[in-house]
C-alpha cells in the first residue's frame, strides 16, 4: 500500500467514526431518557414535569468540567424535535405515548 492509500483509509475511518459513534451514543441514551419520563410519571399533559423534576436540567460549568459528558440533554432535544416529548403551556415536559407508539422506540 502506498502512503496515499493508507492516508485515505485513515481519513475514511475517521469520518465513519464521526458519523457512527454519536449515533450509537444516541441509540443508547434515548431509551434512558424515555425511562426517566415513565419512572417519574411524566406521561401525558396532566402529569408534565419540569426539567429539574426529571433530573434533565442543564448542568453547571463546574459539573460539566468535573464529570463525564451527559448525553441526555441532546437525546431530550431529539425527542422534543420528534414530538415524542412535548412541552405544555407552562414549559413542563411530558412523554406522548401516542406519538411514541408510531416510532421505532415503541417497543420500549
Amino acid at each position: 500500500m502506498t502512503e496515499l492509500q493508507i492516508a485515505l483509509i485513515f481519513i475514511g475511518l475517521a469520518v465513519a467514526a464521526l458519523i457512527v459513534v454519536p449515533r450509537l451514543i444516541m441509540l443508547r441514551t434515548i431509551p434512558k431518557v424515555i425511562a426517566i419520563f415513565r419512572e417519574t410519571g411524566a406521561v401525558g399533559v396532566d402529569n408534565a414535569r419540569s426539567h429539574e423534576e426529571l433530573g434533565l436540567a442543564p448542568k453547571g460549568v463546574l459539573d460539566r468540567m468535573l464529570r463525564t459528558r451527559d448525553h441526555k440533554p441532546r437525546a431530550l432535544e431529539l425527542l422534543i424535535g420528534a414530538d415524542i416529548v412535548q412541552i405544555d403551556s407552562v414549559g413542563k415536559l411530558y412523554l406522548s405515548e401516542a406519538t411514541l407508539a408510531k416510532t421505532r422506540w415503541s417497543h420500549l
